[in-house]
């Protein structure tokens, strides 16, 4: 193996003896706590030790360095001996271990980004891998940089398939500045897993999906550093070892033992660290080794202040796609910053997408079908501020990767999620392909902002918008061509309505958004005819919300609100409307929204048989009138 020189004996018997040293703080941490996985811990041990002590690159004083060596801990319910590892590395002392899980303290159950070690929330199991390829894809194609991605996975897990989306999406990519280190120790939660320790299968498993397979003996300090040698110097494809290891290791009467998953030690702690520090060649303080120096050559990026290259320039009344307006926009915004990527799913000539690569190519990223891992990938690609990053899928697709977006929340992600072929509107592919539920969905995500541009000139502007806000961003954008009735120099901004139609006789309030704002401006035009004057706004977020400007308007046209979407009833515009007046008095709504599955069939059909057509929201007004 190309310049490979076996550690000398002394660093061996420190690796062993930083392992033990993982292990007793580990159990320490849970015992404190009443709760944790310190047999899961056990079973990593050796691998954090040859990892944080001899392989990886990075500077205890930033742990977030550009051009330090990234660390996922997909197994995140190990997180004690994570949290161990930093400790022993020097970054705080070992005596906050045993805050481990209290109100007070970032050392949580799983790991989060509230500790300045920890790039992304994991825990919910099958995800590591996926951000870790997206941090491993920026740095070889776009920080062109040394640093190197490691990520840890549990047997367990593996059972994902989003842990297999991920595998062929770094195989595909040639990311061989990934390692992927499966922690197989049989054990799952309630009982062995499917493979337990064939590790034959896994290896033929790996490397069928182009991968680098190297089976070691997980406990073996010398093979895993030659491992992690020689995944270093493997080009062309990434590399997973797959570590043969056991639950409890050293722990007696405990190690491969079925029901100690998730549980402290309890009243056997004690006989276990007595067992453990008399295996310590060194009881005393360990002579770390220096850190490695790093290279630094992780370029500077700058995120702040994106602009789109050129406004909007559309004609009023111009029949433009709000899909179409997305496309335009991401391709003004990659010309001006470099560091603007989108990713899809096989969808970008749909989405539009696709446009960013008319500025340059290399800044799309198709995932394929393969919805979760994209979505993984994006949270990657954007940690530590490093990209810009905008998802684009069939609004409804996202559902599938919705734990994903609700750990990039966890996360503090900056990702943004691009929707279209939103609602009934889409016409004759029918239910499966209609985003019916999305504003619900990303709604219920903490900090998130949600869009729904009606026009090309607000669609626009939204992206542009989006790439300069924090936390999760999700744009929802329509398949049918709508009317521009925007200027184009009009201004938008989050949390702020725009009043599109009114007069000082109106006495009803609708809000619609996409293409229900024009079945509203249609309604509105029939109504005048019969001398009902009716008011309508444009949201263009839907969260946050013009509380404000909905509950002014709303009073004075007497307290009558007719909300229309082309959405399921339930958590979207329709609600957030009603969540906004709930403390009004003297004002009542009217919500129209899909109330049931929908069928195929042309769009206008479709929008009249589920109630959200101009003819349905002309007898919804008439009918709130009456009240």
């Amino acid at each position: 193996m190309a310049n490979y020189h076996k550690p000398e004996s002394k660093t061996i018997l420190e690796l062993k003896d930083i392992a033990i040293k993982l292990r007793i703080h580990s159990i320490n941490a849970t015992q404190a706590s009443k709760s944790g996985h310190p047999t899961s811990c056990s079973s990593m041990a050796e691998i954090m030790s040859v990892l944080f002590f001899h392989t990886m690159r990075y500077k205890v004083s930033a742990p977030r360095d550009p051009s330090s060596d990234r660390f996922i801990l997909s197994k995140g319910h190990a997180a004690p001996i994570l949290y161990a590892a930093w400790a022993e590395a020097g970054l705080f002392p070992a005596s906050e271990l045993l805050n481990l899980r209290k109100i007070d303290s970032d050392l949580e159950g799983h790991p989060t980004p509230r500790l300045n070690f920890v790039d992304v929330g994991t825990g919910s199991l099958g995800q590591g891998l996926s951000v870790s390829a997206g941090m491993a894809y920026v740095g070889k194609n776009f920080d062109k940089a040394n640093y190197r991605v490691y990520c840890l996975i549990g047997d367990g897990e593996a059972a994902e398939g989003s842990v297999w989306e991920a595998l062929h999406f770094a195989s595909y990519y040639k990311l061989d500045n990934l390692c992927a280190i499966f922690d197989i120790n049989r054990l799952g939660q309630s009982e062995p897993t499917s493979l337990q320790h064939n590790m034959e299968v896994y290896r033929k498993r790996l490397e069928a999906f182009g991968f680098n397979a190297l089976v070691v003996d997980g406990h073996d300090v010398e093979e895993l550093a030659k491992a992690f040698h020689e995944a270093q110097n493997t080009k062309g494809r990434p590399t997973a070892i797959l570590a043969k290891t056991f639950k409890g290791k050293y722990f007696p009467n405990i190690e491969d033992q079925e029901n100690w998953h998730g549980k402290p030690l309890g009243n056997k702690a004690n006989e276990v660290i007595q067992h453990l520090t008399g295996m310590l060649k060194n009881p005393g303080p360990l002579g770390l080794h220096p850190q490695k120096p790093l290279v630094n050559d992780a370029p500077a990026v700058d995120l702040s202040n994106i602009k789109l290259a050129s406004p909007p320039n559309y004609k009023l009344g111009e029949q433009v796609a709000t899909r179409l307006a997305y496309g335009t926009a991401l391709a003004k915004l990659a010309k001006n910053n470099p560091r603007v990527v989108a990713l899809d799913g096989d969808t970008k000539n749909s989405t539009y997408a696709e446009k960013i690569k008319t500025v340059d190519p290399t800044r799309f990223i198709e995932g394929f079908i393969a919805e979760q891992n994209v979505v993984g990938v994006a949270i990657g690609a954007a940690c530590r501020d490093r990209t810009v990053a905008f998802v684009s899928a069939f609004a409804t697709f996202f559902t599938r990767a919705f734990d994903q977006i609700r750990m990039g929340a966890i996360s503090q992600t900056n990702v943004n999620f691009v929707g279209s072929h939103c609602g009934v509107s889409i016409g004759e592919d029918g239910p499966s392909q209609m985003g019916l539920e999305d504003i619900a969905m990303f709604r219920t995500i903490p900090g998130s902002t949600v869009f729904y541009p009606s026009d090309a000139v607000s669609a626009e502007r939204a992206i542009e918008l989006a790439a300069n806000t924090k936390g999760i961003c999700f744009v929802r954008t329509s398949r049918p061509a709508t009317a521009v009735i925007y200027e184009n120099e009009e201004p938008f901004a989050i949390g702020k309505g725009k009043v599109v139609k009114s007069s000082p006789k109106d006495q009803v309030l609708v809000v619609g958004a996409g293409v229900t704002l024009y079945e509203a401006l249609k309604a509105a035009d029939e109504l005048s005819k019969v001398g009902v004057n009716v008011r309508v706004i444009d949201p263009f977020t839907i969260k946050p919300l013009d509380a404000q400007l909905i509950v002014k308007n709303a009073k004075e046209v007497g307290g009558r609100i007719v909300t229309v979407e082309d959405h399921y009833a339930e958590g979207g515009l329709g609600e957030a409307v009603l969540s906004a007046v709930a403390l009004e008095r003297n004002v009542v709504v009217k919500k129209l929204a899909v109330t049931e599955v929908p069928r195929s069939g042309p769009p206008n059909v479709l929008l009249d048989k589920y109630g959200i057509s101009a003819s349905k929201i002309v007898a919804a007004v008439q009918e709130i009138l009456k009240l």
